[in-house]
């Protein structure tokens, strides 16, 4: 009876409660082990939804992969606002800095398809420009130019 069960759950505040218990209740595994356990690891989390995969074996042992949030999601967390803008080319709704952005790439750089954070950070703003944020007050678009024409080679340095 081993099995997988795909779940979004709210950062470090899972609970046995709907959509873990329902899904939980008729394994094997001790639900409230699977909840603490969620927790611990999605702390960082806070206020995201965020995919957690449960493996699960007829003993009752299980193991927990964390996905990461979307990229869209953990900018508009780090920055502070709600909605992309309507015409993200025009009106932008954040600015970002660039320890901002760098912070964003390392969370997310496990689902990018980069092999080094300066590129990585690269396709964070490329996400950046489709919701109207700036980067360090520029257009994202703009200043990805400025990454790629090597400006900022020595903040990515440290990688």
């Amino acid at each position: 009876m081993a099995g997988t069960i795909e779940v979004l759950v709210p950062g470090g505040k899972a609970n046995p409660g709907p959509p873990l218990g329902p899904e939980l209740g008729p394994t094997p595994v001790d639900v409230q082990d699977v909840v603490n356990q969620i927790n611990d690891q999605t702390a960082a989390f806070d206020g995201m939804e965020v995919p957690v995969t449960v493996e699960y074996e007829d003993d009752g042992s299980f193991s927990i992969e964390v996905g990461v949030p979307p990229t869209a999601a953990l900018v508009k967390d780090e920055v502070g606002f709600d909605t992309g803008s309507g015409e993200p080319q025009k009106d932008f709704v954040a600015d970002m800095s660039i320890e901002q952005l760098k912070k964003v790439a390392e969370q997310k750089s496990s689902d990018l398809l980069a092999y080094d954070l300066k590129n990585a950070s690269k396709e964070v703003a490329g996400t950046c420009a489709s919701l109207g944020v700036t980067i360090e007050g520029e257009d994202a678009r703009e200043f990805k130019e400025r990454i790629d024409g090597g400006e900022f080679d020595d903040q990515f340095d440290d990688e």
